[in-house]
Formats: C-alpha cells, structure tokens, sequence
C-alpha cells in the first residue's frame, strides 16, 4: 500500500527542524511490501529517502529504535 495522503500533507506543512517518525513495519508497508524489516530493506531504505525528497525533507533510519524519520532541513543562508 502506497503511503497515506496524510503523510504528504504532513511532510509540506512540516515546519522546519522537525520530524515525523515511521515505525519498520509502516514503512516497509508504504515503500517496499514484502521486503522485510529486520533487517531493514534497502529498496524500502531507498524509496522512503526519495519519498521524503518530495517534500524538501530528508529521511534517516534508526535501526536501534526499528523507526526512521522525515525531517525538514534548513536551507543553506
């Protein structure tokens, strides 16, 4: 299942400096079904970094906490 359109309205109106966390299992559902969570797949890896790009947001995995999380960064002054 694609991600939820929410998702997309939630990483534009994203403030900078701030994040929305992804458990695994959601994002393996949203970016790579089947691929598996543990470990983390790389195409989901992958799909969710381009997914974020989007929206101007970049995306990091912590596989000690099973989660990744979108976040705006701050345009370079």
């Amino acid at each position: 299942m694609p991600p939820p359109r929410e998702l997309a309205f939630v990483l534009m109106t994203l403030p900078l400096r701030t994040g929305t966390y992804v458990p695994d299992d959601l994002r393996e559902d949203w970016f790579a079904p089947g691929t598996g969570m543990d470990p983390p797949s790389k195409v989901a890896l992958a799909e969710a970094g381009s997914y974020g790009r989007q929206f101007e947001c970049e995306f990091k995995h912590y596989p000690e906490r099973k989660e990744g999380v979108f976040w705006k960064w701050v345009p370079a002054i």
